[in-house]
């Protein structure tokens, strides 16, 4: 999940980009009728503001749901896998217990299909980390346009044309609280998750 962390900086990132470009090719459009674009782009009222990245992690509820969702997925996957280890051991185990009773043609028969059982283990647990990743990938995505749409409806409807996120590792060092919008922010989400959790899915089917 620490790339989840990761992504959402960079959502951060590409938001402020978004933000300052639309703020200043606004500008630039305005200035341009006066016939002085640069002197508009200097002279504009950027807003600013930040959130805390962790905070919206830790409290933004589809984050948390989809979150426990795919950790509870990813252990279920697990022990799936590990029972079928288990009982893979269990056959080749009970093949060296037994081997010394088999004639050669038993014998290599049954190491051919437990080293096909093996690959096919294999296999199936490359596909189950590839499916994993899939899901992942996938909450990673909502995650971004999520947040990336909500910083953009809340900045248009506040004033603010820029985002930043304000940690140890950001490269902002100072910004007083006036600045900071992550409980708007996280509420804001979390009023706009529950909107859609609490509708109904769609059951418009062709009835025959």
């Amino acid at each position: 999940m620490k790339n989840l962390s990761l992504v959402l900086n960079l959502v951060l990132a590409v938001a402020v980009v978004i933000l300052f470009y639309l703020h200043f090719s606004g500008g630039s459009e305005q200035a341009t009728k006066s016939g002085n674009p640069e002197q508009s782009a200097i002279t504009g009222d950027l807003r600013i503001a930040f959130i805390s990245v962790d905070s919206v992690l830790k409290y933004y509820e589809f984050f948390k749901v989809s979150r426990d969702k795919l950790e509870a997925k990813g252990k279920k996957m697990d022990t799936d896998f590990k029972n079928r280890a288990q009982g893979l051991q269990r056959e080749i185990t009970s093949y060296q217990n037994t081997v010394s009773n088999l004639t050669i043609g038993q014998a290599k028969a049954i190491e051919e299909d437990l080293t096909k059982k093996q690959q096919n283990l294999r296999m199936y647990q490359e596909s189950l980390a590839q499916e994993l990743a899939v899901e992942e990938n996938k909450l990673t995505q909502d995650l971004y346009e999520k947040i990336t749409a909500y910083l953009k409806k809340y900045g248009n409807e506040n004033g603010i044309h820029a985002v930043f996120k304000f940690d140890p590792s950001s490269d902002l060092l100072y910004a007083g609280e006036v600045m900071d919008i992550t409980n708007d922010v996280v509420a804001g989400l979390n009023d706009e998750y529950k909107t859609t959790a609490s509708q109904p899915a769609d059951s418009t089917k062709t009835k025959k």
